[in-house]
């Protein structure tokens, strides 16, 4: 506000003019930054601009208000947070940013709103194709413009198994995690910001377990003050509604370079000058810090981490900073939480040995198994050459995390993971059966993997991590995991998940497009594209059409979990592209590649079936999904 009385002082403007003219100096200087953190922030000044001129003529409606009425991929330049949040997101289906970066406010409020988004296109060339029906898929980076019938209907088959993926994975989202024999296991969200909060908790996270406050500390030109961290760290306190946060301080330094801290370049800064190494050099900075998360800790359940410590000293050291800042606040009469849980990050391989000891000084630990991960094999994960020897599932790196929440849990301690080993599905059963107590990972894994871990038994995930911890290879491991039975129960062949009537499928590809999704959709398999695979491999050898307007498409695959009979009587015959004419009903067998001769008897068994009359009617005759289920179980035995 200075510059803009300075503005109407010096230069005689009113006040509307003279809010413009201080935004074009400052859009300026951002534009021409080295940073792209600095010049995306020129989307944010244009809409504070905007937010400033409605305030003071609050009767005057910007020209360029957005107004959807019909379901729109809306194109710009780029776009301000509060147009964003102007935006009836109903009719929202997406938007082609060109300017918008990867740290936009923007993109993270449509990342968190479910609106995909690509960026990096121009504006003025996509504008060209106006009103043009359009499908914009940002997962693999395409936007397809006048698409044709065979494009639509892929599109319109992906999302309605998307739409059924996120209502079955929102029922349990909203759940407490939970295995299938009752044992709770915390699952939360890692964050760098807090607009990301509100998009974590919906997608079901019980807490934040890594908020990366350096993030506020990078691409700038000056440290926040303690006023503005304490305003983030409040806004993601709120949002949590008294779920815990666990605030890591700063981790800058080594590879995450802050310009103005002037520390200089190093040869190899993962093993360098970084997170708790720096702190007593920057203690005025790093009181700041704590002094803001105290603050802010009135407002929730808020816990403090300190990454990279390697020694008890370090710990001790900070134990001693927070004293000194609890000890200002009270002086100051600032309100301020008297006392936060203290944590640290465990990615250090010597504070495995020293565990012990940790445990009379700190509350809880958080494994952060990126950087965990290559010190202890003193591999580079940015190095190409050796970035194979990087790998989490072996032997002495589950050896490690047993010790670690042995003596953690012996001594009444949490034990966390906040890497990306958290959120790997496949790996799940490992973790689970090492007894860690939270899992914490980017917020859209976090639906399916509440969806898995209520199909796993604690028990047989405890058996699995002891075997895997007497494997001798990474190799072994990895084939205990291919035999391990993640259900205590196996699933019925015949389910009524799998059985659809009526189904609105204009073609071949359609149909097993959706009968393989919808296996991926029920969690009988992960991998839904390379069983499809498999389906068209054999249908390439043989066409599946066996007359009668039915098709058998068949398959033994490894990529099947839970061998299933799928079934879908279509609203209206599709081509087989087969002399056996056009095709009604779809019986789809898709058998595990150790099922033996399991499906050639379930094959022969279908086929000798279908040849009968009486029996072919009955199936085109059922009324519903629960009809055909009940005759096939009462004619077949598997």
């Amino acid at each position: 506000m200075g510059n803009i009385r300075r503005l109407m002082v010096e230069r005689h403007l009113a006040l509307g003019a003279a809010i413009i003219a201080n935004m074009e100096q400052v859009c300026s200087q951002l534009s021409a930054s080295a940073s792209d953190y600095l010049r995306e922030r020129v989307s944010d000044i244009r809409d504070i601009t905007e937010r400033l001129l409605h305030i003071t003529w609050p009767e005057k409606q910007p020209r360029n208000a957005l107004v959807l009425t019909r379901p729109t991929i809306l194109v710009a330049e780029d776009l301000t947070p509060s147009q964003f949040l102007s935006l009836d997101l109903q009719y929202l289906s997406g938007m082609i940013l060109e300017k918008t970066g990867r740290t936009s406010h923007t993109l993270i409020l449509a990342r968190a709103s479910a609106i995909p988004v690509l960026s990096g296109l121009s504006a003025e060339a996509i504008g060209r194709y106006a009103t043009r029906p359009a499908v914009l898929d940002a997962q693999c980076g395409v936007l397809a413009i006048s698409p044709d019938t065979s494009v639509r209907g892929y599109y319109a088959v992906a999302q309605k198994l998307a739409d059924k993926r996120q209502q079955r994975q929102a029922c349990d989202a909203a759940l407490l995690a939970c295995t299938q024999d009752n044992q709770r296991i915390d699952i939360a969200a890692n964050i760098g910001t807090a607009l990301e909060a509100p998009g974590a908790f919906s997608n079901g996270a019980e807490g934040i377990g890594l908020f990366r406050t350096e993030m506020l500390f990078m691409d700038r030109d000056s440290a926040p003050d303690e006023q503005e961290q304490f305003e983030a760290y409040q806004q993601v306190l709120l949002a949590a509604d008294e779920k815990p946060v666990i605030f890591r301080t700063m981790d800058i330094g080594g590879d995450k370079n802050i310009r103005y801290l002037n520390i200089p370049q190093e040869e190899n800064p993962f093993l360098g000058y970084r997170a708790v190494r720096i702190y007593p050099e920057f203690a005025g900075l790093f009181r700041t810090q704590l002094r803001a998360i105290l603050r802010a800790a009135v407002f929730g359940h808020a816990q403090l981490m300190i990454p990279m410590v390697h020694s008890l000293d370090q710990i001790l050291w900070v134990k001693s900073e927070l004293k000194k800042a609890i000890a200002e606040l009270k002086g100051e009469r600032l309100r301020h939480a008297q006392d936060i849980p203290l944590g640290i990050m465990v990615e250090v391989p010597s504070v495995c040995y020293i565990i012990d000891h940790f445990c009379d000084e700190v509350d809880f630990f958080s494994i952060g198994s990126n950087d965990m991960t290559q010190y202890l094999y003193a591999v580079d994960r940015n190095n190409p050459r050796v970035s194979p020897l990087y790998n989490p599932i072996t032997p002495s790196f589950l050896r490690m995390l047993r010790q670690i929440i042995h003596v953690a849990h012996e001594r009444g301690k949490w034990v966390g993971i906040c890497g990306e080993l958290g959120g790997e599905s496949r790996y799940l059963p490992l973790l689970l059966g090492l007894g860690l107590d939270e899992l914490s990972m980017s917020s859209p894994r976090i639906p399916a993997v509440k969806s898995q871990l209520r199909h796993l038994d604690s028990l047989a995930c405890q058996a699995l991590a002891s075997q895997a911890c007497e494997c001798r290879s990474a190799q072994e491991i990895e084939a205990l995991l291919n035999q391990f039975a993640p259900e205590k129960e196996v699933r019925p062949l015949l389910a009524l998940e799998n059985i659809f009537v009526g189904e609105p499928l204009s073609n071949k590809e359609q149909v097993i497009q959706f009968l393989c999704g919808n296996l991926g959709v029920n969690g009988r398999t992960e991998h839904p594209f390379e069983l499809e695979e498999d389906v068209w491999q054999r249908e390439e050898i043989v066409t599946t059409a066996v007359g009668f307007g039915v098709a058998i498409p068949h398959t033994k695959s490894q990529w099947i979990r839970h061998s299933s009979i799928s079934i879908a009587r279509l609203a209206q015959p599709v081509d087989w592209q087969s002399e056996m004419g056009d095709v009604e009903l779809v019986i789809m067998l898709t058998l595990g590649a150790d099922e033996g001769i399991n499906h050639v008897k379930v094959f022969s068994q279908l086929a000798r079936k279908l040849v009968n009359k009486n029996f072919r009617q009955s199936l085109f005759a059922a009324n519903d999904a629960d009809s055909i289920l009940a005759l096939l179980e009462a004619e077949l035995t598997f």
